[in-house]
């Protein structure tokens, strides 16, 4: 009998120490996967620390090379691309991520989904690119709305796949129910499905945002650049990964100091967005009453 003690106890204590083993290494990954947040957000506010004050949330650029100045035009520029951009990807990428969760069972959904992982894929530059042959060359100008349309098209398969994958997540007992009282097909999927996923879909689509809300590549080809404060977006119009560009690239430390402080504004709406999309994954099956 002792002997078969001596072996339980063995066992008890193996089993705590491979607890706490994998406890230290989970603990030890997090730590690892925070750490270049950290040093990234760390790094970039002490290069651009000098150039963060009032003015520079609030002024309009000056001439390269010359101090003082802010980047209130591409701060509001960004925050009206991403207004443009929702409105072309929200629709489509909402409404096609519905029907491939309902119907989309069929050879026409399977080439759908195909098309949005591989447009998923595609690097943000050739999406630049197709919409400054479609949209820029014909009418020969630079615009926010041509940048806005990239955008767009850049979110449009994240949210679809992302919607997809949440509404399908939703209880069929949920769907029979609603049809069992008489709810439509299209009543269902709206006001019963869709409340249930909505947590889930917000996230997808705030998700969506943050990726979009760096991309400078794009822009360059589609927006260009002002200097000035505008809301017309038939126009060409500053954005903060442009401004970032231009100023990492001029010859001038002040013009340097700029870009770093840029990237620290970028970051950090980026990171209000990450933050906000994990708020709103809590609770997301709650929302059904």
């Amino acid at each position: 009998m002792s002997g078969l003690k001596r072996e339980r106890t063995w066992r008890n204590t193996r089993r705590k120490l491979a607890n706490r083993m994998m406890w230290a290494g989970a603990i030890l990954a997090a730590l690892l996967a925070v750490t270049p947040l950290v040093l990234v957000l760390t790094y970039v506010l002490l290069k651009g620390i000098r150039a963060l004050n009032w003015a520079f949330f609030t002024q309009l650029p000056v001439p390269v090379g010359e101090p003082g100045g802010g980047v209130a035009n591409a701060i509001v520029g960004t925050l009206i691309l991403i207004l443009l951009a929702c409105l072309v990807g929200l629709p489509v990428g909402i409404l096609g991520g519905i029907y491939l969760a309902e119907f989309g069972n069929g050879r026409l959904g399977t080439v759908i989904r195909f098309t949005a992982d591989v447009l998923i894929s595609v690097p943000a530059i050739v999406i630049g690119v197709l919409v400054w042959g479609l949209v820029v060359d014909p009418l020969n100008s630079f615009s926010a709305l041509a940048g806005g349309i990239a955008l767009g098209i850049m979110m449009i398969p994240m949210i679809m796949r992302t919607t997809e994958e949440l509404v399908r997540l939703v209880p069929v007992s949920q769907r029979e129910a609603a049809l069992a009282l008489g709810a439509t097909r299209f009543k269902t999927t709206f006001s019963v499905v869709m409340a249930a996923a909505r947590g889930g879909v917000i996230t997808g689509v705030l998700l969506a945002v943050a990726r979009i809300a760096g991309e400078a590549a794009p822009l360059l080809f589609t927006v260009g650049y002002s200097r000035y404060l505008t809301v017309n977006v038939a126009d060409q119009m500053a954005s903060l990964p442009v401004e970032i560009f231009n100023n990492a690239i001029a010859a001038y430390e002040t013009a340097h100091e700029k870009a770093w402080a840029g990237a620290f504004v970028l970051v950090v709406i980026i990171l209000v967005l990450s933050v906000a999309a994990r708020y709103a994954t809590r609770g997301r099956f709650r929302l059904v009453r």
